[in-house]
């Protein structure tokens, strides 16, 4: 490959990985204004805390499924073609989602975004794998083009901080009446267009995976079949990257991606704010009972306006208190992403040196001890070492991510590849894995021994996401190996 090609392939799927996790992240840091705004309630109503467990579910389910479909448009189609496509679904769909005046607009716009990711994720990974032969080269190609998955983490939470920080200055958006025609989570969500324009300018320079073209040209390119994952050779590669798949996404939704939006604004620093406004607001009622009462006509008005100036300030309190929550969220979303991006940079560093079920043993381990920590003992006790958690919490995960990404290519043979990465991917983690976000927030929370609604969330984070690394503990004792010394992964 030529050495300007080679760069600009890496390019591409550098910058195919930044926007996968800028545009999956966004909805973790505008969830709850925006369900605040299109669902008309506070944002500690328990509504809100429902959806948000919904949302992540339902997308995921449908990009679980359109996910596993795009696997096999991967192998027939090929790389290239599938992973433009994907990618101009998920530039656009977040642009549609930043007009929505109804709720179902907002979830049918969240799928088809997620439904890209899925697709996309896959393609790109098999297309890189297949673009470089040797091994180290291809290892290090992989491992570091993932790591800027996290950089888009980590630049979605700057995004939205700017929206949140200025968006009452930036052009008013064309909505009808009632909503607002400056709100920063509509703006975060326009930026999601950005990925189409790079796509445009950089995809028709780069070449579609050379063995893939070359198979199909010589008719020799089998057709790919689900039943071949189950057969004797691969059944326990699939079942068991499957499983793993559901756990790391387990712990990313279950735990990771409901903090900002369910358990930030639970931090001691909000809840007795919270706790004082909602006195105030009491009083304020109170107050507007007894002047209904009031016979005087003159103490009536005065009184009426004392009330309507305390309401005001009381609102502009209100509004100030869910603006630093959502700040205080992209701030924690940014050390989580920032987590991840460690852990991407970790095992791309490792992934030379050291073999197999070690390295993912590497990452699991401390997981199972971080997230426990984290959400049951820091989130009340010591929110200064949270967002440490957070960071340590995300750099296990995401480098997870990382292990399937450079794992699951060399598991399958060629004209599996992407098959069998979207079942491990979509099936495992997608819609089995994601379910954690509603296992979290609609099961485990209400039976969590606390009234506090923040609270509940957080020690149901924390006893899925343990659960979580200790199952995936024990799946990495059954993983199989692969042979690694093959200089095209996977076989024919």
């Amino acid at each position: 490959m030529p050495p300007l090609t080679k760069w600009l392939v890496l390019t591409v799927a550098a910058v195919g990985f930044f926007f996968d996790t800028y545009e999956l992240l966004m909805f973790p840091v505008i969830a709850t204004p925006a369900l605040v705004e299109l669902l008309r309630v506070a944002d500690d109503d328990p509504l809100i805390t429902i959806w948000v467990g919904r949302m992540l579910w339902i997308a995921a389910i449908c990009g679980g499924v359109f996910g596993l479909l795009g696997g096999v448009l991967i192998d027939r189609l090929g790389r290239k073609r599938v992973m433009v496509g994907s990618i101009l679904i998920y530039s656009f769909s977040p642009v549609a989602a930043a007009f929505s005046t109804e709720l179902w607009v907002l979830v049918l716009f969240r799928c088809t975004t997620f439904i890209g990711v899925c697709v996309e994720m896959v393609a790109a990974v098999t297309w890189l794998a297949e673009l470089f032969d040797d091994k180290k080269t291809r290892q290090r190609a992989i491992g570091w083009t993932l790591a800027f998955a996290s950089v888009g983490g980590l630049f979605v939470s700057l995004v939205n901080k700017f929206a949140v920080a200025h968006g009452a200055s930036l052009p008013a958006l064309p909505l009808p009446d009632g909503f607002d025609q400056h709100a920063p989570w509509r703006y975060t969500l326009l930026t999601g267009l950005v990925p189409g324009v790079f796509i445009a300018l950089l995809l028709p320079f780069v070449p579609e995976s050379r063995v893939w073209a070359a198979k199909k040209a010589a008719g020799s390119l089998r057709r790919p079949a689900f039943g071949e994952l189950f057969a004797p050779g691969l059944i326990r590669v699939t079942l068991v990257s499957t499983a793993l798949s559901a756990c790391g996404y387990a712990a990313a939704f279950g735990a990771l991606q409901l903090t900002p939006p369910r358990i930030v604004p639970g931090l001691p620093e909000f809840a007795e704010k919270r706790a004082e406004l909602g006195k105030e607001s009491k009083r304020l009622k109170d107050r507007e009972e007894l002047l209904k009462a009031e016979s005087d006509e003159k103490s009536k008005a005065i009184g009426g306006e004392k009330l309507k100036a305390a309401l005001s300030n009381l609102k502009h309190e209100k509004g100030e208190l869910k603006k630093a929550g959502q700040d205080r969220g992209a701030t924690i979303q940014f050390w989580q992403e920032l987590g991840g991006l460690t852990g991407r940079i970790l095992l791309a560093l490792l992934v030379v040196y050291v073999a197999g079920r070690l390295l993912l043993r590497l990452f699991v381990v401390p997981g199972l001890i971080f997230f426990p920590v984290t959400y049951y003992l820091l989130f009340p006790d010591e929110p200064g070492l949270f967002v440490v958690g957070i960071f340590l919490c995300g750099l296990c995960t995401v480098a997870q991510f990382s292990y399937f990404g450079e794992y699951l290519p060399k598991a399958f043979p060629m004209h599996l590849r992407g098959t069998g990465g979207s079942f491990a991917l979509n099936v495992g983690g997608r819609m089995v894995g994601t379910s954690a976000a509603f296992l979290t927030s609609n099961v485990i929370a209400p039976l969590m021994p606390t009234e506090n609604p923040f609270r509940q969330v957080a020690m149901a984070a924390a006893v899925v996401g343990g659960g979580a690394f200790l199952l995936a503990l024990a799946l990495s004792f059954v993983l199989p190996e692969v042979n690694e010394d093959a200089e095209t992964p996977g076989g024919g």
